[in-house]
């Protein structure tokens, strides 16, 4: 799926607009507590904050898995806080819909970045 890569390129770049132009007016946005956040505009803020508070964020997709108009995708996230590189394993459920992304979930142990945030406390 087109869209699925191109998501994920924008992501790597922190192209937000790009990451704005690839969602549905309605997507929805899942991290790996559960929280959701719905709407393009409100994930174009959420991308641009998180940009800026983790620095040299990006993904490394290493398989991929399909079916119809989900993909799966299993690999690693990584970026630096507070001049600090972490990294940890995650899996990314992407539903594409009218050949944009309607909704973007991830499955991550956060507990490396969370250790680096509250050291910076």
């Amino acid at each position: 799926m087109d869209a699925v890569s191109a998501f994920v390129n924008a992501i790597n770049g922190h192209n937000v607009d790009e990451l704005a132009e690839l969602m549905t007016e309605d997507h929805v946005f899942i991290d790996s507590m559960g929280t959701a956040v719905q709407g393009r505009d409100k994930m174009k803020a959420g991308w641009t904050a998180y940009f800026s508070m983790v620095l040299h964020y990006a993904i490394e997709v290493e398989e991929t898995f399909s079916d119809g108009f989900v993909l799966v995708m299993l690999g690693v996230a990584r970026g630096t806080f507070s001049g600090e590189a972490w990294s940890t394993p995650a899996a990314w459920r992407a539903r594409v819909r009218d050949g944009r992304v309607a909704e973007w979930r991830v499955y991550a142990d956060n507990e490396p970045i969370r250790e680096l945030m509250r050291k910076a406390r």
